[in-house]
């Protein structure tokens, strides 16, 4: 049986950080140009995500956190062993017997 763990359903992440894109994290966005700003703060409100964006025309732009957000990882899945199944340590007991206790 498999089990599937999605990092992006709590509000906050393994660390205890609230994740980027919330109120309390707002993504941080560099861009440069006005224009660019603009089209970045409206798909941010259309997806509900808090961004800060400082425009800077001299130097490149940092757009990951928006690239994480429209992308996330893929769940993770763990796979679940039985009781009477053999120890993934490669002992060659249960697992009941083995790391099982």
């Amino acid at each position: 049986m498999a089990r599937t763990v999605n990092p992006y359903y709590h509000k906050e992440d393994e660390t205890g950080k609230a994740r980027v894109g919330t109120e309390k994290r707002p993504a941080l966005v560099q861009v440069q140009s006005e224009q660019r700003a603009v089209e970045i703060r409206k798909l941010c409100e259309k997806q509900g995500w808090f961004v800060e964006i400082a425009v800077h025309a001299d130097e490149p732009e940092e757009v990951t956190a928006i690239d994480q957000l429209l992308h996330p990882p893929a769940p993770l899945t763990v796979e679940k062993v039985g009781r009477n199944d053999p120890c993934p340590c490669g002992s060659g007991l249960k697992y009941k017997q083995c790391h099982g206790k």
